[in-house]
């Protein structure tokens, strides 16, 4: 080998290594870190209330849509002074006003203080797009969602509904998945156990909610257009929908199409066949996480719509959620209900 061939080589091998080194610098730099124990817990609802046009607050402007914002159903006065109940009165008459939202007395509620903080900002609901803060539904969109079984939060505030069998029951009640789509796709916190943990590998994402310990596992791609044509078949409905991910810009970026139709007709966030969700995660400072998801599905909305929140850094730990170990209401409404059967019958 002559020396300017070894100097060629060597030239070469250097540019590779330096190039190799940038590019595991520049991935390592779009990778956010966002292993740990977060929160979520607001006041803030998904859709703006009433009593605000604007989409940021100040400090007193917040502390006055916290102050006049329902918990599970009740005024803030009654959840404060009114929630806890006499177990000797007996069962409220089905489809009174106290029937569900008095099933969870002031002591069991912890949905966060507050508005959300985003970005230092409070924010009086989690749609950012439209400006309006509330989803842009199409006339009659909901019919298309169709009601695989009970709506959760009609059955918890009337206790009106189904109870032929396991199935006739909301997805929630039955502890197959979390209420109020805290594990997502489109996660926001609800009346309680909003925490999370984020667990990060080289190709995969777990996001695990303590609410009905939902976990999420997202694979991880190289590239937008590889994770996009990595998605599985149309017959897999999946809870949580067939999410995959990659990172991109400080972001880390998941795609969700395919959302299981039970669990789309009962969702905050639902989409049909065609749409998908798009979530975004980014380090904010050492203790916020900054997340952003977009909905997209022109069978149900008028437009694409996006809602924005942030996690906040907790020493947890996550606890067990025990759903199906304490879940003795569903063995009762199934066994009520079937003694009211055979009551009917015989008096015939």
């Amino acid at each position: 080998m002559s020396m300017h061939q070894y100097i060629g080589l060597k030239s070469l091998f250097c540019g590779l290594l330096v190039a190799a080194v940038s590019a595991g610098t520049a991935a390592e730099e779009s990778r956010p870190d966002l292993n740990g124990i977060w929160t979520n817990a607001s006041l803030t609802k998904l859709t703006r209330p009433k009593s605000t046009d604007k989409l940021v607050l100040n400090p007193e402007e917040a502390a006055q849509v916290a102050a006049s914002t329902s918990i599970a159903g009740l005024s803030p006065d009654e959840a404060d002074t009114g929630a806890f109940v006499d177990p000797n009165l007996g069962a409220p008459p089905k489809g009174g006003r106290d029937f569900g939202v008095r099933g969870y007395d002031a002591f069991w509620t912890d949905p966060g203080s507050s508005l959300a903080l985003v970005k230092g900002e409070y924010r009086s609901s989690y749609i950012v797009e439209p400006e309006s803060g509330q989803i842009p539904w199409r006339d009659g969109a909901r019919a298309k969602l169709g009601r695989g079984s009970t709506n959760f939060g009609i059955r918890y505030v009337t206790g009106e509904g189904g109870n032929s069998d396991p199935e006739a029951l909301p997805l929630a009640e039955r502890c197959l998945i979390g209420f109020g789509n805290t594990a997502g796709p489109g996660m926001m916190g609800t009346l309680y156990n909003s925490n999370y943990q984020f667990v990060q590998t080289e190709d995969h994402v777990l996001i695990l909610a303590e609410m009905v310990h939902d976990a999420r596992i997202v694979p991880i791609f190289e590239s937008a257009e590889q994770a996009q044509a990595s998605h599985g078949p149309e017959e897999m409905e999946l809870w949580f929908g067939d999410s995959v991910g990659w990172y991109a810009d400080g972001y880390l970026v998941v795609e969700t199409v395919n959302l299981h139709p039970l669990q789309a007709a009962q969702s905050s966030v639902p989409i049909t066949d065609e749409g998908k969700i798009i979530e975004r995660f980014t380090r904010h400072s050492d203790n916020e996480i900054f997340y952003r998801f977009t909905v997209e599905d022109p069978a149900l909305y008028t437009q694409p719509w996006t809602a924005e929140l942030s996690f906040y850094k907790t020493e947890g730990p996550i606890y067990e959620y025990a759903c199906h170990e304490g879940n003795y209401a569903m063995e009762g409404i199934l066994a009520g209900a079937r003694k009211k059967e055979q009551e009917a019958a015989e008096s015939k």
